[in-house]
This record gives C-alpha cells, sequence and structure tokens, in this order.
C-alpha cells in the first residue's frame, strides 16, 4: 500500500501581523475580520481581500435570511466540503453571536437522521445539500424555501451557499492554517469524510 505524504501546512506564506493589520487599516477593513489567517493570505491580493471581506459582511449583518439558518448552512457546507477551517470559525461564532446551539450545529452532519430540525431547517438543509451536490435548486426546492422565507432571503440562502462554498475552496486550496491556539473540528475533534474522517 502506497504511504501518503503529511500534507503541508500552508501553501502562501501569511502576512506578517502587523504587515496585517497596518494593510487592513490602510484599506478600511474590519480588524476583526481582517487579521483572520484566511486575509493574511488574502492581502496579498488586496482588491481580492477587500472583495471577499465585503461580500462576507454583506452576508453576516446585511442579508434577510436569518442569522441561525444562515449559520447552519455554513456549518454544513463546512462538513461536506472537509473545509476544518470553516468549521472550526464558525463553531464559536454560531453559538456566541447568532443563536445556534451546539447540538444543531453537530447535527448538521447528519441532519436527516437528527431529530431536531424543524421543517423550515430541514428545507434549508435540503436546498443547501441540493446546491452543493447539483450546482442548481428544482422548483420544487425554491418553492418551499420561497414560501417559507420569502424572496429576499431566498436570494440570500442562494448566495450564502456560494459564497461559503467559495471560502470552502479558498481555504483548503490554500490550506489556510487553523488560529494559534484552535483545536482542528470542534467540540469531539471528528472530522468529516473528505477531511479523512479521522477521530
Amino acid at each position: 500500500m502506497k504511504e501518503e505524504k503529511p500534507m503541508a501546512k500552508d501553501r502562501v506564506e501569511m502576512l506578517s501581523p502587523d504587515a496585517t493589520r497596518a494593510m487592513v487599516e490602510k484599506l478600511g477593513m474590519p480588524e476583526a475580520i481582517g487579521t483572520l489567517n484566511i486575509f493574511r493570505t488574502l492581502l496579498h491580493r488586496p482588491k481580492t481581500a477587500v472583495a471577499i471581506s465585503n461580500l462576507l459582511l454583506s452576508l453576516l449583518l446585511e442579508a434577510e435570511l436569518d442569522h441561525r439558518l444562515r449559520e447552519l448552512v455554513i456549518m454544513r457546507i463546512g462538513w461536506v466540503t472537509g473545509s476544518v477551517y470553516e468549521w472550526t470559525q464558525h463553531w464559536p461564532l454560531a453559538q456566541d453571536m447568532f443563536g445556534c446551539k451546539a447540538d444543531e450545529l453537530l447535527a448538521v452532519r447528519d441532519w436527516r437522521a437528527a431529530g431536531l430540525f424543524s421543517e423550515l431547517d430541514r428545507d434549508v438543509l435540503g436546498a443547501t445539500d441540493e446546491l452543493l451536490e447539483t450546482g442548481t435548486l428544482s422548483d420544487e426546492s425554491w418553492s418551499r424555501c420561497e414560501s417559507a422565507l420569502g424572496r429576499d432571503a431566498s436570494i440570500d440562502l442562494v448566495a450564502a451557499v456560494g459564497t461559503w462554498l467559495m471560502i470552502s475552496k479558498v481555504a483548503r486550496g490554500l490550506r489556510i492554517p487553523l488560529e494559534e491556539g484552535v483545536a482542528a473540528w470542534p467540540p469531539d475533534g471528528r472530522a468529516a469524510p473528505a477531511d479523512g474522517g479521522r477521530p
């Protein structure tokens, strides 16, 4: 059996903390988001970093989609795509800022078998999986979401799936390291199948 070589931690050297803070201030980015490891890497391309930051903030703070539903969507994307960075970033954020409970976040790993989601939750998670699997939504799925959420929140839902799928690909493709002192795949270290599924 061929032995797998260990993967490098990251592909692009991050800006130093001081250089990052200076760049974030110069570009007018919020420090709380701009100094994360993903932006310490993306700031090598300042216009890209600003555009992605603005997109994330608009969907986090100004969208019509309910915050809790959005976080369930993000955690589902992190799990399905094996993005440890995305899962790890949103594990505390979803609970501390956006009203999610730990058992809900853990249940998105196998949401169809979980008994704690409402019909709306299941419609949103189903739409998320459909978009991830097929790249589109059936008329039936769109109608269920639009009926329950309204047009604008449904647009935000599709935009959120596309956006955090992109973030997953950026984090995995560039091998963005976790923030210092943060353990992988909280709270139990169980990795997604796409990340090796190790305990």
